[in-house]
């Protein structure tokens, strides 16, 4: 008898496995950042950091843009859009929550506080744009989030921010409504546009929001560590090019309310790197807490 030959996978089937590990690849680096801001604070001041790190990516972007001809914005709409969004998703995301942790707010709150997010984001999405919640994605939000408290259960317990008084954790709060309107704004994207230009002009809206902060509020300390450098590289390569096209793709292709649920995988992650980075402790209601965050994620992500 003749032997069948065996069938191969459509060549389709690549770039579908890639398109699914897009979301779980994102939330992984968008983690690292807490890491990094733990890593770089002893050696620089955040919003100073944050001017390196945004020039240096708007730089790179430039570069690859350049290098691969992508199609730059012919109006001024555009880069209003682009300065925009950047200003919101970088300068006061990001800013807020380099500045809540350099005075103290502990990472894992942070990312809390900032996990208010896809609820916020669900709340808005139908008046705002129409989109329909449905139940079970409401379901998966809510779960979600019950998983995120879980996970930091044990700082909440400490009173650690508490202690701080009301201006990092107001911040915070503020970070989560600029990356909310950001999240929203940014699904009014055209199809049309480039995103890697779409990019570049969202990292130079950003630094020209912390830089005259950075200028005026800090001293400019850099002291040339190598935790510093690796730090900044890292913030640059991964943090901001890297995770900021992987954000922006399924905002473009998927529900609002579904991309901002994967900000609820953050906190378990983080606690996982810390606990192999720095030897912080992992008890068993913050291995509960990241499984019912998944399933929340999971459950969202498809409803």
């Amino acid at each position: 008898m003749r032997r069948q030959a065996p069938t191969l996978a459509p060549a389709a089937d690549a770039p579908n496995l890639l398109a699914q590990a897009t979301p779980l690849l994102f939330v992984v680096i968008w983690a690292t950042g807490f890491v990094v801001a733990r890593l770089v604070a002893p050696h620089i001041e955040p919003l100073t950091f944050l001017t390196f790190r945004f020039t240096l990516t708007a730089i790179a972007f430039a570069a690859l843009c350049t290098a691969t001809r992508a199609k730059w914005s012919a109006t001024w709409q555009g880069w209003a859009f682009a300065l925009g969004t950047g200003v919101l998703m970088q300068g006061i995301y990001l800013g807020g929550i380099f500045w809540a942790t350099h005075r103290g707010l502990p990472a894992s709150v942070a990312a809390l506080i900032t996990g208010l997010q896809p609820l916020a984001t669900a709340l808005l999405a139908f008046p705002l744009l129409g989109e329909q919640v449905s139940r079970r994605r409401w379901l998966g939000i809510v779960t979600g989030f019950v998983g995120a408290i879980l996970v930091i259960a044990p700082t909440l317990a400490q009173g650690a921010a508490s202690r701080l008084g009301l201006g990092p954790i107001l911040m915070c709060l503020a970070s989560m409504l600029a990356i909310t309107a950001a999240t929203l704004v940014q699904k009014r994207l055209p199809a049309t546009t480039d995103l890697r230009t779409h990019a570049c002009g969202q990292f130079i809206g950003g630094t020209a929001f912390v830089a005259p902060l950075a200028w005026f509020t800090e001293r400019g300390v850099f002291d040339n560590d190598w935790q510093l450098w690796v730090g900044l590289a890292w913030g640059v390569l991964a943090l901001s090019v890297g995770a900021s096209l992987l954000l922006l793709t399924p905002i473009r292709r998927r529900a609002v309310s579904g991309v901002a649920s994967l900000f609820y995988l953050v906190p378990p992650v983080v606690a996982l790197m810390a606990l192999v980075l720095f030897g912080d402790e992992l008890g068993t209601v913050q291995i509960v807490g990241m499984v019912v965050a998944a399933i929340g994620v999971s459950v969202a992500s498809r409803g």
